[in-house]
């Protein structure tokens, strides 16, 4: 079994990553349905949670159906990253994770997320502080490095057990390559199995099919996977891959019955999260998603979009029910 701290998460966990805008809790709950094993929120600024702001702290937002559940910090200010995280632990998750790894420029290029991998004692002296100042354990999710010429995933790794972190996940790409080209998985390996290293790994980066999942487990030795674009749209994807681990066999892909009643349930979480007006546009950037691969759908889409209210919504996918004849 692996464990973070004294926490349980099975014997090879399946992660949600943190996604900005799309990991909120609608998107957590259908996730959590289909059997992710461990959930992280979208990340939030320690700077604007020291200072109150809505939207960081509307982020803090977790649920007992979510549980197990981290909660992810970022920023470049030492004290206030302490700061953020003993807010964060007073919402009650059980765990605190720091970003390392975000790759977007404004993030990244001000010393945060990705950033810090190119001030390592900087990286170890902030992890330390924050494992000091909270009692949950703490994890950090990162990549190789900034680029292809300061790969030094294994110096990390070793930076951040020495002060205390509970687990890590590496995402196998550089800074530099945001989201393009191949993750790279031998990185993740050389970690796993550095004779020093004694965390639980979990590797990143391009799992979008069950196979794909078996395979990387056996090749690469991590101890879980943590899963993030190809669960938009599809929190099906952990359900198919547990399956595939404990059978061998692929499980058919949801009908579109399904996808359906999963809209309509992550819309009913959304209204209730955000309310009428905020949950309804939330929603409207999953609606793609949800029916890639449906010809002749942009039309129901476009109306998707456009709808105003929860009846008007209901209504469209009934109508799209109708047209591929499906009961619903």
């Amino acid at each position: 079994m692996v464990k973070i701290g004294n926490l349980d998460i099975g014997e090879f966990p399946l992660l949600l990553a943190p996604m900005e805008d799309v990991s909120d809790p609608p998107f957590r709950a259908v996730c959590k349905e289909n059997g992710a094993d461990l959930m992280y929120t979208e990340f939030i600024s320690s700077e604007g949670l020291i200072r109150d702001a809505r939207k960081s702290v509307q982020k803090l937002d977790i649920y007992d159906y979510e549980r197990p559940i981290g909660i992810q910090i970022f920023g470049d200010k030492i004290n206030s990253m302490r700061q953020a995280a003993a807010i964060a632990e007073a919402a009650q998750p059980e765990i605190v994770d720091i970003n390392y790894g975000c790759p977007v420029k404004k993030v990244a290029c001000r010393g945060a997320g990705a950033g810090i991998l190119l001030d390592l004692p900087k990286m170890q002296q902030m992890t330390k502080e924050i494992v000091d100042r909270v009692d949950l354990p703490v994890t950090v999710k990162t990549r190789l490095g900034w680029d292809d010429h300061t790969i030094q995933i294994v110096e990390v790794a070793k930076r951040l057990q020495d002060v205390g972190v509970q687990a890590l996940t590496i995402h196998g790409r550089t800074r530099k390559q945001m989201y393009k080209g191949e993750a790279n998985w031998d990185h993740i390996a050389e970690v796993k199995n550095h004779p020093d290293i004694h965390l639980p790994i979990f590797g990143n980066g391009d799992i979008d099919a069950p196979a794909k999942a078996l395979e990387y487990r056996h090749k690469y030795g991590v101890d879980g996977i943590m899963i993030g674009r190809a669960a938009i749209g599809y929190p099906w994807i952990f359900r198919e891959i547990k399956h595939y681990l404990k059978t061998g066999e692929l499980l058919a892909p949801p009908a579109l019955e399904e996808r359906i009643a999963v809209v309509k349930k992550h819309l009913e979480f959304s209204l209730s999260w955000k309310g009428p007006r905020q949950g309804i546009f939330e929603m409207r950037r999953h609606y793609t998603s949800y029916f890639r691969g449906l010809p002749h759908f942009k039309p129901f889409r476009t109306s998707l979009v456009e709808a105003n209210d929860a009846a008007e919504v209901s209504g469209i996918l009934d109508s799209i029910a109708l047209k591929y004849q499906v009961v619903v």
